[in-house]
């Protein structure tokens, strides 16, 4: 069981950075996976005062504030309409409600978590995250730098036009996916990501050249490694990613290109 002795309430991003750079403290979210370590810290550090709960937009990008929660994402109007509803596909399985109103995006992404729908669906859009130390880094970087102790402010999506979906196996309705897959096409490239594989998800892009669906999808499979766990054999996996990505591809080509 995870224990704390004592809790921060950061009052500045500054302060939370400081205090983060020992490692006898602990950064926290929605604390709905690091309850579940068996380790003693210090002190957690927590940034709800920090007004990045929120979601923000104008008319070139979405700004993900580290504090949001994963229901947040599932309900946003805007970022629905924007992706076609992606974001509530990606988050409808994630255990259930009451779970999906506490875990945060910040959480999610930082962890870098192998099972993770939300990174995911992030990786096929042009998705940036911005640390506070380190700046604006595109998602598709983030995900294979090491962990440090700098902090993640906010995601953030470019409106760039892309088309998206997203689609995902589970043996049972709230368990950890089998495999996910994201899928989106803007102008003649599309941008296929691969997660629960079981590792962390990646990005694999390509042309699209007038190929049919069944042809990208046994190409971007490829793309991809695959290993096995109590939850699938890797050889099952590379399959199911076929045919995920297959229609996903057909979802969005009928949608509109």
């Amino acid at each position: 069981m995870f224990k704390a002795k004592d809790y921060r309430k950061a009052e500045s991003l500054q302060e939370a950075w400081e205090l983060n750079q020992k490692k006898s403290n602990l950064l926290v979210g929605g604390m709905m996976w690091t309850k579940m370590y068996n380790s003693i810290k210090l002190n957690v550090i927590d940034l709800s005062g920090l007004g990045l709960d929120r979601v923000e937009e104008d008319g070139e990008e979405f700004w993900i504030g580290c504090m949001c929660t994963l229901r947040t994402l599932e309900t946003h109007e805007g970022l629905n309409h924007c992706f076609q509803n992606v974001f509530r596909e990606c988050t409808r399985h994630i255990v259930g409600v009451q779970f999906r109103n506490t875990a945060t995006v910040g959480g999610s992404v930082y962890g870098r978590f192998g099972f993770s729908d939300i990174l995911t669906c992030l990786l096929a859009l042009d998705t940036w995250v911005e640390l506070y130390k380190g700046g604006m880094v595109p998602l598709s970087e983030f995900v294979d730098m090491p962990f440090d102790r700098d902090i993640l402010v906010r995601v953030v999506i470019k409106k760039d036009g892309r088309r998206a979906g997203y689609a995902s196996q589970r043996l049972t309705q709230t368990d950890f996916p089998v495999i996910a897959c994201g899928a989106a096409r803007k102008d003649d490239t599309w941008y296929f990501s691969v997660g629960a594989r079981p590792s962390k998800a990646g990005l694999y892009a390509a042309q699209d050249n007038g190929r049919s669906a069944e042809e990208l999808a046994a190409e971007a499979a490829d793309a991809f490694s695959y290993g096995t766990n109590l939850w699938a054999g890797g050889e099952y996996r590379r399959h199911l990613a076929e045919v995920y990505i297959r229609r996903l591809i057909e979802q969005i080509a009928e949608g509109g290109r």
